[in-house]
């Protein structure tokens, strides 16, 4: 079976402005260097069920989303997070990706999936949107592989640059899972320290700071595996940032597009005789573009030579 890539038109039509680093051109950056390489099945994200999506945000959170989507120009969630009158599509198939991932794994269709979507969401809270995100992608997918196929261990392993708030807070209290992030920290948006661990014990975040090199890195990821070993995961879901890259604008980790590689590679390595290879990815940030497409091409080769 084939690495899937999961993606939609929708994604560049969700407009930020002018100047604005979450843009259009990231995706088609790694969609025009991933087609460079032809054994990929290409496939398009499937709708969240209802369910689903107020297992992950509360009905009232869903409702104002809904109905802040503007029928023209552009509306700011936050100070950072904008929609316009094409997000609407793109924020809930780029929840809705993940959903396609799961299914089309499990359904044997193919053997892991990389979702090349955007707006990210690993900042989305329960009851707010935050940081260029409006819906827990990674959330929404641990919730459906808990409701839908019954999974009982599932390890969300967030390598963006910036603390994944958003999927710790959805993530906080399922017993079922376990999130983990490592960070450039004191950064935005504040928390992930080692104190914060999830109600069950079922966060590990790991600060490091600006100007960590890789093999800083590297080194602070062995407590990763060691957690993800003991852990023993039915099945792993990666919230992708690539923003930890050396030629990032937005954070000061020194990163190299390989290092992605072996990121992917180790957690595999790790863990593969606990997931029998059940992996899906969905993109969080990366703000320099050719950077991006160089990291997130290694991510995906090492996801591609699972055997």
């Amino acid at each position: 079976m084939k690495t899937a890539i999961i993606t939609s038109d929708t994604s560049e039509k969700h407009l930020t402005g002018d100047g604005h680093p979450e843009q259009p051109k990231r995706v088609k950056s790694i969609i025009e260097t991933l087609k460079k390489k032809k054994d990929f099945i290409w496939d398009k994200p499937s709708k969240v069920p209802e369910k689903i999506l107020k297992l992950t945000h509360t009905e009232d959170y869903i409702k104002n989303l809904n109905n802040s989507f503007p029928s023209k120009g552009i509306h700011f969630l936050d100070g950072d997070t904008v929609v316009s009158p094409g997000s609407k599509e793109a924020v809930f198939d780029a929840a809705g990706s993940s959903i396609k991932a799961i299914d089309g794994i499990e359904s044997k269709k193919f053997k892991n999936a990389f979702c090349v979507v955007r707006p990210p969401g690993h900042h989305a809270e329960k009851n707010k949107a935050m940081g260029f995100c409006c819906l827990s992608n990674a959330g929404i997918a641990a919730n459906y592989l808990i409701s839908k196929y019954d999974y009982k261990r599932i390890a969300c392993i967030d390598f963006d640059v910036h603390w994944g708030n958003g999927n710790y807070n959805v993530l906080y209290d399922n017993k079922k899972s376990l999130y983990i992030s490592l960070h450039q920290h004191p950064f935005y948006p504040g928390g992930g320290t080692e104190k914060d661990k999830g109600k069950y014990n079922n966060s590990l975040n790991i600060p490091l700071p600006a100007g960590t090199n890789s093999e800083q890195y590297f080194n602070a990821y062995d407590r990763v595996l060691d957690r993800l070993v003991d852990y023993k995961p039915e099945y792993i879901i990666f919230s992708a940032g690539f923003d930890a890259h050396k030629n990032d604008p937005l954070a000061q980790f020194e990163l190299s597009s390989n290092d992605f590689y072996e990121i992917t590679k180790r957690t595999l390595d790790a863990t593969n005789k606990f997931t029998k290879g059940k992996v899906i990815s969905v993109l969080e940030g990366g703000y320099d573009l050719n950077a991006l497409a160089e990291s997130a091409f290694n991510h995906v080769k090492a996801l591609s030579e699972v055997s």
